[in-house]
């Protein structure tokens, strides 16, 4: 009985610490948000939350855990899924602040369920499920990337920026260079989509990224309204 017992713990521990190597196995994250006037003009079926329109605010994409040759875990922990009544204090500012534009219409649950169980289980030795949320929430609300942008008059109305203006008002807000990544528009131009900061492990300290993301943006491009 005694060596039938050492043989489940040993197999016990061996889970257990396969599961915190993957989980603690990144360098940073990507804090990332985008645009929704953007959104939907790529999309062109965009479909706003069954809780009604979004504010004409950037909206948060996902905090992704990244290593620094530019690949990414994923998927890290089948046996913690999204469990709403965790987060439960933070439904409404998940709402306001992490809304869906996918079709069908949802409330929501179905895109952060998506984003911890992809992303956020990567970071679980670090961050709970509460605190993953909370962390992306608190990130968009230091940098306020409307606020910031819209200080150095850029505002989102259809007309054309400098991505070097763009991206100098983020930096001067952050402290680093963000990534930005454009997409084309229907009209042909290249429009502001998507805005990457990088955070520590922790996922409390903004950090200079170690690599940037492909941005595929012109000198110009266009901030179209929502």
């Amino acid at each position: 009985m005694k060596s039938n017992n050492s043989f489940f713990i040993m197999l016990l521990t061996i889970r257990c610490l396969t599961l915190v190597c993957v989980s603690q196995d990144f360098d940073f994250f990507y804090l990332v948000q985008q645009w929704p006037g953007s959104f939907c003009n790529i999309q062109r079926n965009c479909c706003y939350p069954t809780t009604g329109k979004p504010a004409a605010d950037f909206g948060i994409h996902g905090l992704w855990p990244n290593y620094n040759n530019g690949s990414h875990p994923s998927n890290c922990d089948p046996d913690n899924p999204y469990d709403e009544s965790k987060i439960s204090d933070l439904i409404i500012l998940m709402q306001n602040n992490w809304p869906t534009l996918a079709c069908p219409s949802g409330n929501g649950t179905k895109f952060w369920a998506h984003e911890w169980n992809k992303h956020g289980t990567c970071s679980e030795s670090v961050l709970s499920q509460h605190q993953y949320f909370k962390a992306a929430l608190d990130g968009k609300k230091a940098v306020d990337l409307l606020q910031t942008l819209e200080k150095a008059d850029i505002k989102p109305n259809g007309t054309s920026y400098s991505l070097n203006q763009i991206r100098k008002a983020i930096e001067d807000a952050v402290g680093f260079p963000p990534g930005i990544q454009c997409t084309v528009a229907p009209s042909g131009n290249r429009q502001l989509y998507q805005v990457y900061v990088c955070v520590d492990t922790s996922g409390k300290k903004f950090i200079r990224c170690p690599l940037m993301p492909k941005e595929k943006c012109g000198p110009s491009i266009e901030f179209p309204s929502f």
